[in-house]
């Protein structure tokens, strides 16, 4: 079992408001889960307006098939016309 963490910082210059940033992360949240079958959660920032951190998590049979679902979510995120990332960090787990 191989199970693969992904932690980004993600900027949301366009949020005015709480309301917006949640709507522009319910909306990356919803979609990885659904597309890439991975766990997934806001995990810091909740109370900024403009920032947040979003942690993604795989588990799969192959360390190959954990990198290559972590892949195709990162590249996801980064395509994503409201968000710049701030950073990414990937973590194995044991």
């Amino acid at each position: 079992m191989f199970v693969l963490s992904l932690e980004m910082d993600l900027h949301i210059n366009e949020s005015r408001s709480l309301k917006a940033k949640r709507q522009v992360i319910k909306s990356i949240l919803e979609s990885a889960r659904h597309r890439y079958a991975v766990s997934v959660a806001e995990v810091g920032d909740q109370d900024l307006w403009q920032r947040s951190q979003i942690g993604f998590a795989v588990v799969a049979s192959s360390q190959h098939h954990a990198e290559e679902v972590i892949d195709a979510v990162e590249r996801f995120v980064w395509s994503h016309p409201d968000v710049a990332v701030s950073s990414s960090e990937r973590r194995w787990l044991e």
